[in-house]
């Protein structure tokens, strides 16, 4: 059986990022703050010459699985405390007003009430304009809260309207045929 191709690759840890591995735990400090993962039983973790080095114990399926994973989650800690995450989602809507203020974001999406969404610790979140900017070192947190933001008014296929990530292209439906 082959190894993981991701699981493979030696993760380089930058300048100014220390990784320590301590009772079943990664912990990954950089400028931007600190992250903590467990690790999992199925595979060995080590640091030598400044690379980060993900193993699997046996061959067995869940070590090979999770071989991969493991490398994964620890790049994504190292990205996230040297450059951090950021995703953008757009408003449109004719009447639809975003407002941010101490990590709380109103929203006038064309419901009888303002919509309020107060995020999580390590995430934060501003607008500009139109455009709501999640950011945080944390890639699945970030990822989780502009998942629920977008969950307050999902793009609708006729106009367009809604929260959308930026970029992403909705599929438009023509509308009704009028008779003739």
């Amino acid at each position: 059986m082959s190894l993981s191709r991701i699981g493979k690759l030696p993760i380089e840890i930058p300048s100014g990022v220390t990784i320590t591995v301590d009772s079943g735990n990664v912990t990954v400090e950089g400028p931007k703050g600190k992250l903590v993962q467990f690790i999992t039983p199925a595979v060995n973790v080590k640091v030598e010459d400044g690379v980060f080095i993900v193993e699997p114990k046996d061959e067995s399926k869940p070590a090979r699985s999770q071989h991969g994973l493991m490398r994964a989650l620890v790049n994504n800690m190292v990205i996230g405390v040297t450059k951090g995450y950021e995703k953008r989602l757009e408003v449109k809507g004719v009447g639809f007003r975003v407002a941010t203020s101490n990590n709380e974001l109103t929203m006038s999406l064309g419901f009888s009430h303002e919509v309020k969404y107060k995020a999580p610790e390590g995430v934060n979140v501003s607008n500009d304009k139109m455009v709501i900017i999640v950011s945080g070192i944390d890639k699945q947190k970030v990822g989780q809260v502009a998942a629920e933001i977008r969950a307050f008014k999902k793009p609708e296929p006729y106009k367009g309207k809604g929260i959308m990530y930026e970029g992403e292209q909705i599929l438009r439906k023509a509308g009704k045929a009028g008779k003739k």
